[in-house]
């Protein structure tokens, strides 16, 4: 298939009576069948056309996922136009305005919950010709028109002028482009990457080659749909399929949206879910909690079942191999006693999740491998359509990003741009059908990316000798020692926050200099309970000293002598610890809207405090800065 609208041809005429869309309505989810679907977005895209949408036109799409979300995109297509599909976790209306004007869109296809963002600004925004609005409005001005009225001009227009649209879909071309998604824009005005029909064609192909989805399967995709992962593992590898798909209950905030989840997945059974590292440890928390509350012989008799699990399940590649094998009745018992419970929280039905985002530290992989939910770790960008590899049920290795996809090459290179050897570290670089076919109006960024056809991902990576491909993280967020050795930090970050129940992020850093430091965000709740269980006055400098030596301790478990001495070199153990009283989140903007850090911002905003960790003075946990820092988190 060269595009996406071939794609979707193929599967409404062998699919057609399936269910493509599930949304719940009222108490219950209701079906949209693929020949339904199809028909609306056929009207859809010839009300575009009655509007005056040309081909390559371009059309901004803000809203939660829902089915009128996959059909206004469709409907986008077919009239040949491109989708430019918005982040619902944007909250700057000018974050909005940049990525609408930048792309030159027309018109925005915006949700009840997203139109207020734009409250202020929609008269300001440039070139914007139209609001279409999915559901109905308290107001309107001369700018708005409602989704449902653009469905019944195509509706009219349609039963005379049928070979209008297919003529004008007919003329699209794999080449031709299909997206503009942004990127957060952390570090400078966010990038739209440009993702062509062919783009997304054949990276379904190859999310296929990893992973066999029957038609007969159902799954709720939890991720914002804008999301790479979640638009083409979810809505066009499931489509190429004859699966369905089921929306998230929208609530009135995205707290309210965020609590529909767990009831939304009881609710569909899902066979499988795609998830990011917050949501794993998000469903880890629950688990335990749930174990947690059913007492401490249940708790007992849970961490015996996992701590066999572990031994049992190796690293999934060597599951059962050599003395293991002897295990395998034990495990099976702890799996359909307690173990298989877990599993009825999710549906009953959930047979894996699949990882992608961000990395996955192996501890959790390893947890929902041995509740029997393994979650198989991927690999991808979105400048790759995005999946380039992942761990499936048949080859799985935990730690790694599973193996390549069909279709595509890989190599590991230095910073000259030398292909590496097997087993060495250096820049992953892949050449596909899958790779974007640049940055709209930013022709130096897609020369710095896209050399010779070859994608330079940024990340760090290698292969090992049974060519699982092992992501270490970004170029530019490593640790770079004063003698130019160089490591990535999100590992050990990582390790530090899944096992420290007081520290709640960190970030460590080093730019060249003698030694690595760290700021750490601590679990003030966590720290307060146990400075009440040790009946510390944190009112007073030796309680406030007792709490800052309690986080200096969850480092030490990493140093020489500790129990996580052996994960990590000790040579980019920090060597000054800071705390800080704010944490890292979207709304700072030291999160990313795939909650990922933001580095550099992170590292502008405590310039002031990494240089104080440079002085003498701050190798002691107990320095001034943190007793005050302290002090302002208990707000003493």
């Amino acid at each position: 298939m060269q595009t996406i609208i071939d794609l979707f041809e193929k599967c409404a005429a062998k699919y057609s009576n399936n269910i493509f869309l599930l949304e719940k309505k009222g108490n219950k989810y209701e079906g949209c069948t693929y020949k339904e679907v199809q028909a609306m977005s056929y009207k859809f895209a010839v009300g575009l056309m009655t509007l005056g949408i040309k081909k390559g036109d371009r059309i901004a799409l803000l809203s939660e996922g829902r089915n009128d979300w996959v059909i206004s995109e469709l409907g986008i297509l077919y009239a040949g136009a491109i989708n430019v599909p918005l982040s619902v976790k944007l909250t700057e209306p000018e974050d909005i305005k940049f990525r609408i004007e930048h792309s030159g869109s027309r018109m925005l296809i915006v949700s009840k919950n997203q139109a207020r963002k734009l409250e202020g600004i929609k008269k300001e925004i440039k070139g914007l010709e139209k609001l279409i609005l999915l559901d109905e409005a308290e107001s309107y001005n001369d700018k708005d028109i409602l989704y449902k009225k653009i469905i019944a001009y195509g509706e009219d227009y349609l039963s005379d002028h049928k070979r209008d649209l297919e003529k004008r879909w007919k003329s699209i071309k794999g080449s031709d482009y299909a997206n503009i998604c942004y990127t957060s824009g952390t570090t400078a005005d966010p990038k739209g990457i440009i993702l062509s029909h062919r783009n997304y064609a054949a990276n379904v192909e190859q999310s296929l080659s990893l992973f066999s989805v029957p038609d007969s399967w159902t799954t709720l995709v939890i991720l914002p749909w804008d999301h790479s992962f979640a638009h083409t593992c979810g809505i066009y590898t499931l489509m190429s399929c004859g699966a369905s798909m089921c929306s998230v209950h929208v609530g009135r905030t995205p707290t309210e949206t965020l609590k529909n989840i767990p009831v939304n997945i009881k609710e569909t059974k899902p066979h499988f879910l795609l998830s990011v590292p917050a949501l794993a440890k998000n469903f880890k928390k629950n688990i335990e909690k749930g174990i947690h509350e059913k007492g401490p012989v249940v708790q007992r008799i849970f961490g015996i079942g996992l701590k066999l699990a572990y031994l049992y399940n190796g690293n999934g590649w060597n599951r059962g191999k050599g003395f293991k094998i002897l295990l395998k009745p034990l495990y099976w018992l702890f799996k359909k006693l307690i173990f298989s419970k877990i599993k009825d929280g999710f549906g009953g039905r959930l047979r894996f999740f699949v990882g992608g985002g961000a990395l996955l530290d192996i501890e959790l992989q390893k947890f929902f491998y041995a509740i029997g939910i393994p979650m198989y770790q991927g690999y991808g960008l979105t400048e790759a359509s995005p999946v380039i590899s992942s761990n499936n049920p048949v080859n799985h290795k935990m730690g790694s990003s599973g193996r390549l996809a069909i279709d595509m090459k890989l190599r590991i290179c230095d910073e000259e741009g030398k292909e590496l050897a097997e087993g060495e570290t250096g820049e992953i670089v892949i050449k596909g059908e899958n790779v974007m076919a640049g940055y709209w109006k930013n022709e130096e960024a897609t020369r710095e990316f896209i050399r010779d056809g070859w994608l330079y991902t940024g990340d760090l990576g290698y292969l090992d000798k049974d060519n699982f491909l092992f992501v270490l993280g970004r170029t530019k967020s490593l640790l770079i020692a004063d003698d130019g050795e160089k490591y990535s930090p999100e590992g050990i970050e990582e390790a530090i926050t899944e096992h420290s129940r007081f520290i709640e992020q960190c970030m460590l850093y080093n730019n060249q200099e003698p030694y690595t430091v760290i700021i750490i965000y601590p679990n003030r709740e966590a720290l307060r309970r146990q400075a009440e269980i040790s009946k510390a006055d944190i009112s007073g400098l030796k309680g406030q000293e007792s709490v800052l030596e309690l986080v200096a301790k969850e480092i030490n478990m990493f140093r020489t002598g500790g129990r996580y001495e052996k994960l990590f070199p000790q040579r980019w153990m920090p060597a000054a610890i800071g705390i800080i009283d704010e944490g890292f989140t979207e709304e700072n903007h030291l999160l990313n809207s795939t909650l990922k850090m933001v580095r550099s911002k992170i590292t502008d905003k405590f310039k002031s405090l990494i240089e104080y960790l440079y002085t003498p003075e701050a190798k002691n946990i107990c320095n001034s800065e943190n007793i005050k820092a302290i002090l302002r988190i208990f707000s003493i």
